[in-house]
């Protein structure tokens, strides 16, 4: 059978290390051998050629961080079957907004789920019995089933491998499709950069619906033929003892994880009491620089480097890195297989000193969103929105986004999305979400609303988060909510946000 670049390591890692254990589900409190991940994979790819789903066909996939996903991912790319990670808080309002939109061959869903899409009428529920997972339930689209037969036909280096949301600032989320080529390299430069072998162990606490965690983490690990270890969330109680028990060398966090880990009490006991069988060698922190102190404070009371860079999912994951040898605190390091410039003033200027819009270029850079965006891309170039300069040594400061989108401790919050379902609420005259600094999530998603309501305070603000959790994934729902007489707004009648945040922060300094 030909094989995509992508394909063949995944698969020549599982032949070469089958009897290896190579894979650890922490919830499951289990290893997996190369073998064992092997057959759930061979599984999978047969009950996906059973129900006569084929290459180019797309499948939605919402579960919990598990080792599972990854046998997820393996059978489908084999197959040519595109991949549609989704958020595992998504409502379940939400996730059937998305079936009417897009045509999928086949879902993969938590248990949650299952009773809500057992009344689609043109799905059909199946389930599979795994190693890596003890029942996988999934949903095969009738039309697939109504096929006459089965086309089998062999993947293409680009062919699409992987479809990741990637939220822009109208509220709808921009569709990022990447292909076997952009992931093959993508792992390639990752791995590199991040001098991986095949005697590192990573643990991933990210969400795996997330291009970091996919990428960054499992790909790149998995192209070193080194070990994963998944867990269901980040648990500051928990880390140092994963960290120790399973000799996990490397983790990739956002700065709010750092944070944490400093001002958590029990996890410094625990590190106190282990730090002697502790072979962690560095910490993979991105979406935004961690304050100097912190990082100072981290790496002297850890005994961890941490090496901070820069990527998107329209990047397939990172563009620039810290060497090891040489950082330097504040930025977010050197390019690493990627082209970089800055639009300063409309002149692309490749080391501009001066703040402008970072523009990025390579081999694992897309050249389009799935619904066409052409003025995002110019000559190969991806306009990222973001704003920064490069130094005389050549390191990147990310110094801010030209987007109004917000960055809560990683996830990436539309604010139009947000304001679309409060403004469903009666009592919401006018609202606008804007994020406010954070110490701790880098900013808070923020609903500032004008409002006839005349309940108090704390009742009008909770009454206002229950029913944005109900209809929004958790991390977009509003952390804090003002009220206020009217907003400010230019001659045009735009809110002006920035004059907006500025008169919040003034009032409760």
């Amino acid at each position: 059978m030909i094989m995509t670049k992508l394909t063949e390591v995944l698969t020549s890692q599982l032949v070469d290390q089958g009897s290896r254990r190579l894979f650890r589900d922490d919830e499951l409190d289990q290893w997996f051998t190369g073998d064992q991940f092997g057959q759930d994979v061979k599984q999978i790819a047969s009950f996906l050629m059973t129900a006569k789903v084929q290459r180019g066909d797309q499948i939605l996939v919402c579960l919990d961080n598990s080792v599972a996903y990854l046998t997820i991912m393996q059978a489908a790319w084999e197959l040519g079957i595109v991949v549609h990670p989704i958020a595992f808080t998504t409502p379940i309002a939400q996730l059937k907004a998305e079936l009417a939109e897009q045509d999928y061959a086949c879902l993969i869903m938590k248990d949650s789920f299952v009773s809500s899409l057992e009344q689609i009428n043109n799905f059909i529920k199946d389930n599979l019995e795994l190693n890596t997972m003890l029942k996988m339930n999934l949903f095969v689209s009738t039309k697939m089933l109504s096929r006459k037969h089965l086309v089998v036909v062999t993947p293409h280096e680009d062919d699409l491998a992987m479809i990741l949301n990637t939220s822009g600032t109208t509220g709808k989320p921009k569709r990022v499709g990447l292909t076997h080529r952009l992931l093959n390299n993508a792992a390639i430069h990752d791995y590199l950069s991040h001098e991986l072998t095949k005697l590192d162990t990573t643990m991933v606490i990210m969400p795996m619906f997330h291009i970091n965690a996919q990428v960054m983490s499992c790909l790149s690990m998995r192209y070193a033929g080194g070990r994963i270890m998944t867990t269901s969330k980040f648990s500051a109680s928990k880390f140092w003892n994963q960290v120790t028990d399973n000799q996990v060398t490397w983790v990739s966090v956002v700065p709010t994880i750092v944070s944490i880990l400093l001002m958590n009490e029990k996890a410094k006991v625990v590190y106190e009491e282990r730090q002697d069988k502790v072979a962690l060698r560095f910490l993979r922190s991105s979406s935004f620089s961690l304050p100097e102190h912190q990082l100072l404070s981290f790496e002297k009371q850890f005994n961890t480097q941490i090496l901070e860079g820069y990527g998107m999912t329209e990047t397939t994951s990172q563009s620039t890195i810290n060497p090891f040898n040489a950082p330097k605190i504040g930025s977010a390091g050197k390019p690493f297989g990627t082209e970089l410039a800055i639009n300063v003033n409309g002149q692309l200027q490749k080391n501009a000193t001066e703040i402008g819009e970072i523009w990025l270029r390579g081999d694992h850079v897309i050249n389009d969103y799935l619904e066409s965006q052409p003025d995002s891309f110019e000559d190969g170039w991806f306009k990222t929105g973001d704003l920064g300069y490069v130094d005389d040594d050549g390191y990147l400061f990310v110094k801010g986004r030209q987007k109004e989108m917000i960055n809560r401790g990683g996830e990436k919050v539309a604010p139009a999305k947000v304001e679309s379902v409060l403004t469903r609420l009666e009592a919401v005259n006018e609202v606008a979400v804007i994020g406010l600094p954070d110490d701790l999530y880098g900013e808070q998603v923020t609903a500032v609303i004008v409002s006839s309501s005349e309940i108090d305070e704390e009742t009008f603000s909770n009454q206002v988060i229950a029913y944005a959790k109900e209809n929004l994934a958790t991390f977009e729902c509003p952390t804090q909510v003002f009220r206020i007489n009217e907003f400010p707004k230019n001659n045009t009648g735009k809110i002006l946000r920035p004059k907006l945040a500025e008169m919040l922060v003034m009032q409760h300094v």
